[in-house]
C-alpha cells in the first residue's frame, strides 16, 4: 500500500471511528442524533396516509364536556352511566381509559354518613336502615365497578421509573400481569418500573388494565416510540394500546417471535415481533414500537363525552368501534410533543398504535439495524476511499451525489414498501464527510503534488501520463537514475536543401506542421519528448513512468509516425512544399535519465552509450535505404514483429559491433511474398559473410530484381562486386565500419 493510499485509508478510518462508537452507544453525537430524528420525522411526514380511521373513536373530555358536566374528575356514578350508554345504547366493542382512577370517590357523602352511623347516630336504627338502603346509590365506586364488570373495558394506570418523582411509592392496584414472572423465559431488556400508580382495587379487581405513560420519550421530548410491555417485580404488563387491541381481537394468544427461533438466545437483539393472534407487531429490543402516526391530530373521530352521556351523539361511528376515553382539554394536561407538533393528545397516540397493529403498518426497527447501519458505513468508506482518489473532481462529485440519491431512494423504498426503518442521516452525512475530507486532502496535498509534477514533467510527457503520475507523485522525481529504456531520434532528411527552397515563414510553418502530429503520435504511445533539435525530435520511453512495454510502444510510435507522414505530405503537396522524408533510429538499453545540465539551464533527458547508438542508427537509415533502423535489443524486445537484419556495424566511438534491423511488420500479418523475401535475404546474407561471393551475388541480384525499391539489396550487390576485386582482410568478420556520424 503506497503512502498516499495509506493516508486516505487513515482519513476514512478516523471518520468511521466516531460513527462506530456512536452506533455502539459508547459516545453520544448529539448533532447526529438530532439529524437522525429530523430525517425520521421528515420520512414520517412525507409518507403518512393522512386518512381517517373510524374504527377507533376518541371519547373526548373536551372543554364542552367540562363546561356542561363540571370539572374533572366526575362522580363515578356519572361515569357508570357513560359506560352503560356506550355499551348498551351505542353498542361499542371495547372501551379503554387513558385515565387512572387512583382515589376513592367521596363526593357522594357516604363516608360522612357512615361516620355518623358509627358515632353520633349509632343509636338510631332508622338512620342505619336508611343508610343501608341508600348505600347502593351512594357507593359510586361500586356503581362504576358494576358498570365495568363483564365488559370489554381496559383501565389505565401509570408506572414510575428511576428518577421519577415519588419513584419508591406505589398506590392502587395493578391488573393481573400479562406474563407472570415464572412464565417469562426470555432475556429481553424490557423497560423496568420501580413503582406504580394504579386504580383503586374495587375498580381494578377482575378488570383488564394497561399502562399509558411513556418511559422512552426521546431526548427532544418527542413521542416516537412507546413500550408495549414493561416489567415490574419480574412480571410483564401490557400497555393500554396493546391491551385494548388484545380485547378488540377477541383475546388471542400473545407470543414472542425471535429471529433464531425458540432455541435461540431469545434476547432483545434476537427479538423480531410480538404476535397477537394473526397480527405481527414489529418491536425493538425493549419491546417498544414506533408510533405509526396516520396524520395530524384528528385522524380519528372525536365524540364529546357529554354528548354520549346525554344521548346526543350519533350512532355512527360509535357502533362496533373501539373507544378510547381521554382528553383534549388543555387544563387536563394530556397534550404531548410529537413529530407532528407539540399539541397532540396522548389518547390519540394510543389510537395510532391500535390502528397500526390492526393495519399491520407499524415500522420495523429491530436492534440488529445497528449492525446493518455500521456495515453499510464500512462499505461506503471502503468504496469511496478506493474510488474517489482515482477520478476527477467533477466525476467524484457526481458519484457522491448518485450515492446519496441511491441511499435515499433505497431507504425510502424500505420505509414505504417494507415498513423497515434504516438510519438515513448517518449514512448521508458520512458519505458527504467522506467526499469532503478526501476532496480537501486531494486539493491541498495531492493536487499540490500533481501541480509540481505538471510543472516538472508537463513539457515532456502527455497529460495522461502526468495524471497517472499524480496518483502517486512521491514515486517520481527528476533525480538522475539508471534504467532500461528505449530512445528514438527522428530527423527530416536533407532539411537544409528543403529550407533553402522556402521562405523563413514557410520553414517555420512546415516545421510546426511536421512536429505537431509527430509529437501527438509519440505521446499517444506513452513517449516522453526529450527535445526538438531543429528539424529533429528526440524522445524516449520508460521514464518518468516505468513502462515494461517501452520498446514495443516506441516501435509502434515509429511505424505510426511514418504513416502520419504520408498523410501530412498530401497537405504539403497542396501548398507546393517539397516532399520530405524522415529517418527514425531507435535503440533499447541501459541509460541514465534525469534532470541534467548546468546551474543556468537544466533539462530532463537521457544519456549514455545506448542513446548515442540510437542517434547513429537514425543517420544509418540513409545508408541502408530504410525509414526505421533499430538496435538488436529493441528487436529482441518485440518478438512478435518480424525484422530485416540490415547489417552488423561498428560505429564511431564503439569498439564492439552491433546488429541493426529494420521492422517489417507483425509476424502474423506478413504475406507470403514478404516471408519468401526474408528467407532469401537470410541465405544471401550468409553467403556474403562466408565470402561466397558468387553465391551471394546470385542471391542479391535475384532480390534486386524482385524488389527493386529496396536499396539494401543493391547496397550488398555493390559490396560483393567491390569485395570480389578487393577482398577484405583475412580477419574480416562481416562487420561494416561506419566512421561518420
Amino acid at each position: 500500500m503506497n503512502k498516499r493510499l495509506l493516508i486516505r485509508v487513515l482519513i476514512s478510518s478516523m471518520l468511521f471511528l466516531p460513527f462506530l462508537l456512536h452506533n455502539r452507544g459508547d459516545i453520544r453525537l448529539g448533532w447526529l442524533e438530532r439529524l437522525e430524528q429530523m430525517s425520521y420525522d421528515a420520512r414520517l411526514l412525507f409518507t403518512m396516509p393522512n386518512t381517517l380511521d373510524d374504527r377507533i373513536v376518541i371519547l373526548d373530555l373536551d372543554e364542552k364536556s367540562l363546561l356542561e358536566e363540571g370539572q374533572w374528575p366526575w362522580p363515578r356514578d356519572r361515569l357508570a352511566r357513560l359506560v352503560n350508554r356506550l355499551f348498551d345504547d351505542y353498542q361499542i366493542k371495547v372501551l379503554g381509559f387513558d385515565i387512572v382512577f387512583a382515589e376513592v370517590d367521596n363526593r357522594s357523602g357516604l363516608a360522612t354518613l357512615e361516620r355518623l352511623a358509627k358515632d353520633d347516630l349509632q343509636n338510631i336504627p332508622e338512620f342505619r336502615l336508611a343508610l343501608e338502603s341508600l348505600r347502593p346509590v351512594l357507593d359510586t365506586d361500586s356503581v362504576f365497578a358494576n358498570a365495568l364488570a363483564n365488559r370489554a373495558t381496559v383501565l389505565g394506570y401509570v408506572f414510575r421509573h428511576e428518577g421519577d418523582a415519588g419513584e419508591g411509592v406505589s398506590s392502587g392496584m395493578l391488573p393481573k400481569p400479562l406474563i407472570p414472572s415464572n412464565e417469562n423465559d426470555t432475556n429481553i431488556p424490557f423497560v423496568e418500573a420501580v413503582a406504580y400508580t394504579g386504580d383503586i382495587a374495587m375498580l381494578q379487581n377482575n378488570n383488564a388494565g394497561g399502562f399509558f405513560e411513556n418511559a422512552l420519550v426521546d431526548r427532544d421530548g418527542k413521542y416516537r416510540r412507546v413500550p408495549l410491555l414493561q416489567k415490574y417485580n419480574g412480571n410483564i404488563y401490557s400497555s393500554l394500546a396493546l391491551a385494548v387491541t388484545y380485547h378488540a381481537l377477541g383475546r388471542p394468544n400473545l407470543d414472542f417471535v425471535f429471529q433464531h427461533g425458540a432455541d435461540g438466545p431469545r434476547d432483545g437483539l434476537d427479538l423480531e415481533w410480538l404476535k397477537l393472534g394473526d397480527k405481527k407487531i414489529p418491536v425493538d429490543e425493549n419491546a417498544a414500537v414506533l408510533v405509526p402516526y396516520r396524520g395530524q391530530m384528528g385522524s380519528f373521530p372525536y365524540v364529546s363525552a357529554t354528548d354520549v352521556l346525554n344521548g346526543r351523539a350519533a350512532k355512527y361511528p360509535l357502533k362496533g368501534s373501539i373507544v378510547l376515553m381521554g382528553t383534549s382539554a388543555a387544563g387536563l394536561h394530556d397534550l404531548r410533543n410529537t413529530p407532528l407538533g407539540n399539541r397532540f393528545t396522548g389518547v390519540e397516540i394510543h389510537a395510532n398504535i391500535v390502528s397500526g397493529i390492526l393495519d399491520q403498518s407499524i415500522k420495523h426497527h429491530p436492534r440488529y439495524v445497528q449492525g446493518i447501519e455500521i456495515t453499510i458505513l464500512f462499505l461506503l468508506a471502503a468504496f469511496l476511499t478506493a474510488v474517489l482518489p482515482r477520478i476527477p473532481v467533477m466525476t467524484a462529485t457526481l458519484l457522491t451525489v448518485l450515492v446519496i440519491l441511491l441511499l435515499t431512494v433505497v431507504n425510502l423504498l424500505l420505509w414505504s414498501r417494507g415498513n423497515f426503518v434504516l438510519p438515513l442521516a448517518s449514512m448521508l452525512i458520512f458519505t458527504f464527510l467522506l467526499y469532503f475530507l478526501h476532496m480537501i486532502y486531494g486539493y491541498f496535498v495531492e493536487t499540490r503534488g500533481k501541480r509540481e509534477l505538471s510543472v516538472l514533467f508537463g513539457q515532456y510527457v502527455p497529460p495522461e501520463l502526468v495524471a497517472e503520475m499524480g496518483n502517486n507523485p512521491g514515486k517520481f522525481t527528476m533525480a538522475s537514475e539508471s534504467r532500461e529504456m528505449t530512445v528514438m531520434f527522428a530527423d527530416i532528411r536533407n532539411f537544409t536543401g528543403i529550407a533553402e527552397r522556402l521562405s523563413p515563414p514557410e520553414v517555420s510553418q512546415l516545421l510546426n506542421a511536421f512536429l505537431t502530429p509527430m509529437t501527438q503520435v509519440i505521446q499517444r504511445h506513452r513517449g516522453t519528448i526529450d527535445k526538438y533539435m531543429g528539424d529533429a525530435i528526440m524522445a524516449f520511453w520508460g521514464a518518468p513512468v516505468r513502462d515494461p512495454q517501452h520498446a514495443r510502444n516506441a516501435l509502434l510510435s515509429a511505424i505510426e509516425m511514418q504513416g502520419a507522414l504520408s498523410q501530412l505530405q498530401k497537405g504539403f503537396d497542396r501548398r507546393g512544399w517539397p516532399e520530405i522524408k524522415v529517418g527514425i533510429g531507435m535503440n533499447t538499453g541501459e541509460m541514465r535519465v534525469g534532470n541534467m545540465g548546468s546551474s543556468f539551464r537544466m533539462a530532463y533527458t537521457v544519456m549514455g552509450d545506448s542513446v548515442n547508438l540510437g542517434a547513429r542508427l537514425e543517420s544509418l537509415t540513409k545508408v541502408y535505404g530504410v525509414d526505421i533502423a533499430v538496435g538488436e535489443a529493441t528487436c529482441k524486445a518485440v518478438p512478435d514483429f518480424a525484422f530485416l537484419e540490415l547489417d552488423r556495424v561498428r560505429v564511431k566511438g564503439r569498439d564492439e559491433s552491433v546488429a541493426i534491423f529494420s521492422p517489417v511488420g507483425p509476424r502474423d500479418e506478413m504475406g507470403n511474398e514478404t516471408r519468401q523475401m526474408l528467407k532469401k535475404y537470410a541465405v544471401a546474407l550468409k553467403f556474403y559473410r562466408d565470402r561466397d561471393w558468387d553465391s551471394a551475388e546470385k542471391e542479391f541480384f535475384g532480390l534486386t530484381q524482385s524488389f527493386p525499391k529496396r536499396k539494401l539489396f543493391s547496397l550488398y550487390l555493390d559490396r560483393v562486386t567491390r569485395f570480389r576485386s578487393a577482398p577484405p582482410a583475412d580477419d574480416w568478420d562481416g562487420v561494416s565500419d561506419i566512421s561518420h556520424k
